[in-house]
């Protein structure tokens, strides 16, 4: 009895097979593929493997179940001749690729045992994680390609920084209103920046997504003794510290203690920033004591300068809220996002009932 061999791939991994999908092509007398260009014919080449193309096939007429299966008569005469291939030699796989829907799958095997002939399907099995990502990468290649979007292919690394921050803006958004929808649309936004400066960077032959992804990897593979080497951390503060020394001794050229803080961030991340490198190179950083105390005198200023002008109350009102921010910083909280979310309670409230609930 004639054997056919339905063999699945990954279209986000095509040049990947599992192990007992491989063995599956290797025990067979010929691999048939849909197209020259199928990605895994490079593979079948450097592994010696027999492989055929399946050529273009004549339009067959098509019965009442393959109309409502959504198949063509083209497809349906590649499926039979696949059939009558098999029969010839005894025992073949059909592996899979680019354009192989669910209804030339589904007519491929009803065609085939109706034939009489043996089907076996070789799953591909649980895809790795972040395969999607690879999607991800393509997509962006081929907006980016001679025949994409126009406006894709006009951007540059410099047009692209204001999306890029409204998008950092809006994902913080959406964290503070804990939306895990809006959180997940937001990241995915993110990505694409990431993805789209790559992409532009390897179109100008810069460096490419995998310098990035892996220059990142390595990053955190070097910071992190205590998970990937022989080095141990007791708690969150000591892993801190010893990535601040790594750090350090990765950037030998960041001498004073607030090298490399970015300046143009938002002044509340800026101030704790600022307040937490102080505190790591032993300079004058306040206490929760020291930032109540000041938060006290600054309120009190601030409040007796109502009537007089802005200039006057502009220090104090600096001075209430660095001091605001080192207590949120000795309460483990974000000062930024706190009042994001207190922002947006203002807000509903002020809406009226209809909105805050």
């Amino acid at each position: 009895m004639s054997r056919l061999v339905l063999v699945d791939s990954s279209d986000q991994l095509p040049g990947l097979l599992p192990l007992h999908a491989w063995s599956a092509l290797m025990a067979s007398e010929a691999v048939l593929v849909g197209t020259p260009t199928h990605p895994f014919v490079p593979h079948l080449d450097a592994a010696g493997l027999r492989y055929e193309v399946v050529p273009a096939a004549d339009e067959v007429s098509l019965s009442r179940s393959d109309l409502l299966g959504g198949v063509s008569p083209e497809q349906k005469g590649r499926a039979e001749w696949i059939v009558a291939r098999t029969h010839e030699l005894g025992e073949v796989a059909y592996l899979h690729g680019p354009g192989d829907h669910e209804a030339f799958t589904r007519t491929l095997g009803m065609t085939a045992a109706r034939a009489q002939i043996e089907v076996e399907v070789v799953y591909f099995g649980a895809a790795p994680k972040g395969v999607r990502l690879l999607e991800l990468v393509d997509v962006e290649a081929r907006l980016r390609g001679p025949d994409g979007c126009p406006w894709d292919r006009e951007q540059t690394t410099a047009s692209l920084i204001p999306y890029a921050v409204e998008e950092v803006h809006e994902l913080a958004e959406a964290v503070a209103a804990a939306d895990d929808d809006a959180i997940r649309e937001e990241l995915g936004d993110l990505l694409l920046q990431v993805v789209f400066h790559a992409q532009i960077a390897d179109d100008e032959g810069r460096f490419d997504i995998d310098a990035v992804a892996g220059g990142i990897a390595d990053k955190l593979v070097r910071r992190h003794p205590h998970v990937f080497g022989d080095a141990t951390a007791a708690d969150a503060e000591s892993v801190m510290a010893r990535w601040e020394e790594l750090k350090a001794a990765e950037k030998p050229e960041r001498n004073g203690p607030f090298d490399g803080v970015v300046a143009g961030q938002p002044a509340l991340p800026l101030a704790a920033k600022l307040q937490q490198r102080a505190e790591r190179h032993g300079l004058a950083a306040p206490t929760a004591a020291e930032a109540a105390e000041a938060a006290r005198r600054a309120l009190t200023s601030v409040a007796g300068a109502l009537e007089g002008s802005p200039d006057e109350a502009d220090d104090d009102v600096g001075e209430l809220l660095f001091a605001a921010v080192a207590l949120a910083r000795h309460r483990g909280v974000d000062a930024e996002q706190a009042l994001r979310r207190t922002a947006q309670r203002f807000a509903r409230r002020a809406e009226g009932p209809a909105a805050a609930d």
